[in-house]
């Protein structure tokens, strides 16, 4: 007799079941994408759709909710069960030790200078099969229109042959530029389920969003123009005051190019680096551009832009929620660097893993502006705590060091956050030896790795890799930044002998050590508040379950609306007196069917959620702890020649660091030197530095290095 499935074997049967069932629906929707610019997909198949899915209820649209929505709508709900059983799992993830993981070739460095940045094998391989299927779709759709057009076809419409191809071709500029900005959302929906399907966070798909939105950009501007041109020879200027409500309207179509030019200026690296502030002011007019993109086009050809922004407004609008609490400032660390270390009250039931991010706002700053942050805490080593690190490097950040170290701040410090957002998984115990490269503040995001190793070091009897850092610093005074490698609450529990850790730091422009005992940083504790909740997940510990209750449910609320609309006031109007419903009424009031339906299922799901937190609001707020001394780990130790050794707390630490003055790491010799048959490297820090390492990788002088890049620089 058979025996019967454990629960975590059955779980993993309806994970395999669920997955093949996505890449059936997503290969399908890229068929669909293939096919759209031929005559099988414009006489066959679409008007056999239309003939089934055209109803009283949905009308025309029907057909392209059922054709471009359904599909992705349905890849991320069944994204968020995925997601959802692969933490009730609570897998070791140990297929991901392998030595040799399949594909691991594709994931090193095919570009590493140029536009589009460092970029690897299968980044390049998409990207190209991406610009491909621009290339056939403009191709195609000029093909097909091009051959109906000739001199006696262009006479009958009182035009010359030049301006009807003029004509098609800025169409199909329009028609191409939509694709691209169908996709140009999901790389920036920071909890999107489909994101972690592919193995991307947020922070990641940001050059995706940048990509995407040049090409877009440069489309629509095209199309602009071509159009533009086509009505100055024709004497015909006045097309572009025109508001048509019937048909497509010009003037909605120029208001969004504007804004879409203006959000487009302000992002390029000489304007958003140096005018941070006008850039995010900027391009917030994202919401003005998809509106009267909506008007310019219909609602309904715009449901194949459709999906990526409507889990975007999902994400968003749960940001938003989240935004509103003020969260428990526990306590803050001021290092003699100008960086401070923010403790965070955190709930039992969040969980994060390695490199993830935390969006912070502080509003006696900018109640608008928000900055991410690497999370140097271990959920698993402090599980009632959340860290984050920030180094004074710009205006926002000097007025938060100078805020958190006056005097006064230790009252109470208002801060919302969103987040935390990172991968859903690691695969750092895969490899033979981990090998970290960082610049100034980038060493954050390794804290958080080097904890998570440290945890599982004492906790678990697998094979830990070996862990070189390479840190290189300005001054002698950032060394301090290394006293965070090791939480100070967990220092006595957690005995970093039980890594194989060496810590090479190099201060490059000092040549010698300057003692100085006063060199330590000093810990705020600040009072509580009754308004303070603990930072915790938007949707609870079962996050992803809910997420897909909202995005189902919203969008059958959006369905019942629209289903509602039309059959009782729109089709009445169309089919029962000689008027034409206008299309400018008709998308706004789906635009706002969408807000609505979006608003009262996140909402309610968010409410729901935030009574689990409540309990836990209440214990912080008569938590009040005395302001301690200086930490005895600082850091200046390491270049200190008035203290001994011997008498560190932390000497297997100590014991594994090396400092280097005045000189920068040969990072060429440092990396070809590893011996081991999977070699990871991650690199965070400058542009330079981070291309440097990539080139490294990529120049086949060693096979076992596997390149990986953590950036936050946009």
């Amino acid at each position: 007799m058979a025996m019967r499935k454990n629960p975590h074997q059955r779980i993993k049967t309806v994970r395999l079941a669920m997955k093949l069932f996505i890449v059936v629906i997503f290969l399908g929707h890229v068929m669909i994408w293939i096919m759209m610019p031929t005559n099988t997909f414009w006489l066959h198949w679409l008007p056999n759709i239309q003939s089934k899915a055209n109803s009283t209820y949905f009308g025309q649209q029907g057909a392209n909710i059922l054709i471009y929505t359904f599909p992705i709508l349905s890849i991320a709900t069944l994204g968020c069960l995925y997601l959802h059983l692969g933490k009730k799992l609570r897998e070791q993830n140990n297929e991901s030790r392998a030595k040799n993981p399949p594909l691991a070739s594709w994931t090193r460095p095919a570009l590493v200078k140029g536009p589009l940045g460092i970029v690897s094998w299968t980044e390049l391989s998409f990207f190209c099969m991406f610009i491909a299927l621009l290339i056939w779709s403009f191709s195609a759709y000029l093909h097909g229109m091009f051959a109906n057009i000739t001199r006696e076809s262009a006479a009958r419409m009182n035009e010359k042959k030049w301006e009807v191809k003029l004509d098609s071709a800025s169409l199909m500029l329009g028609l191409v530029g939509n694709i691209c900005l169908a996709f140009l959302f999901f790389p920036v929906t920071r909890g999107s389920s489909i994101l972690r399907l592919i193995g991307l966070t947020s922070e990641s798909g940001i050059k995706y969003h940048i990509w995407l939105g040049h090409i877009v950009l440069t489309l629509f501007t095209a199309h602009g123009l071509c159009y533009i041109t086509f009505w100055f020879d024709k004497n015909q200027l006045s097309e572009m005051i025109k508001w048509d409500t019937v048909g497509v309207s010009n003037v909605a179509g120029e208001v969004a190019l504007l804004f879409g030019l203006a959000m487009w200026a302000a992002s390029f690296p000489c304007i958003r680096r140096k005018m941070f502030e006008l850039f995010f002011y900027t391009h917030n007019l994202y919401i003005l551009f998809i509106v009267f993109f909506v008007f310019h086009v219909s609602f309904s050809y715009s449901c194949i832009t459709l999906p990526g922004f409507y889990l975007f407004l999902i994400d968003r609008y749960l940001r938003f929620l989240q935004s509103q609490q003020r969260v428990r400032l526990v306590s803050a660390r001021v290092l003699p660097c100008q960086a401070v270390e923010l403790n965070f009250s955190k709930s039992l039931g969040l969980s994060y893993n390695p490199t993830s991010t935390l969006f912070v706002n502080v509003p006696g700053i900018s109640r608008l502006q928000w900055h991410p942050f690497s999370i140097t805490s271990n959920s698993n080593m402090e599980p009632e705590k959340l860290s984050i690190v920030i180094k004074s490097e710009g205006s926002w950040s000097e007025k938060l060091y100078q805020k958190i170290s006056s005097p006064s701040s230790m009252e109470r410090v208002e801060i919302s956050v969103e987040g935390p957002y990172g991968p859903a998984s690691t695969h750092f115990l895969r490899h033979d030896m981990l090998v970290m490269v960082s610049g100034g503040s980038g060493i954050t995001p390794f804290i958080s790795i080097i904890r998570e190793l440290l945890f599982t070091a004492s906790t678990s009897s697998c094979k830990k890799p070996r862990i070189l850092l390479i840190a290189a610093f300005r001054k002698a005074e950032d060394l301090t930044m290394l006293d965070l490698l090791i939480p100070v609450s967990a220092s006595t529990t957690y005995d970093i002998s039980h890594l194989q850790l060496q810590i090479e730091a190099y201060v490059t422009r000092e040549d010698e050590p300057i003692k100085d005992d006063q060199k330590h940083h000093r810990t705020i504790w600040f009072k509580p508040s009754a308004l303070d909740a603990p930072v915790s997940a938007v949707l609870g510990s079962n996050n992803w379950l809910w997420l897909g209750a909202i995005i189902s449910s919203s969008f059958v609320i959006f369905l019942l609306l629209i289903g509602i609309l039309t059959r009782y006031y729109i089709y009445p109007i169309d089919h029962n007196t000689n008027m034409i419903y206008s299309n400018t009424s008709r998308s706004a009031l789906n635009m706002l069917f969408i807000s609505i339906s979006i608003v009262m299922t996140a909402t309610a799901a968010f409410l729901w959620n935030k009574k689990g937190t409540v309990q836990e609001s209440r214990l912080i707020q008569n938590t009040d702890m005395p302001t301690p001394v200086t930490s005895p780990g600082s850091a200046s130790q390491f270049y200190s020649a008035d203290r001994e050794l011997e008498s560190l707390p932390h000497q297997s630490f100590i014991q594994a660091t090396k400092v280097h003055f005045g000189e920068r790491p040969n990072l060429k010799k440092m990396l070809l030197e590893r011996e081991g048959s999977s070699i990871g490297v991650l690199v965070s820090g400058p542009w330079k530095m981070r291309q440097e390492v990539a080139a490294i990788c990529s120049s086949g002088l060693a096979n076992n290095l596997h390149f990986e890049s953590i950036s936050f620089s946009w």
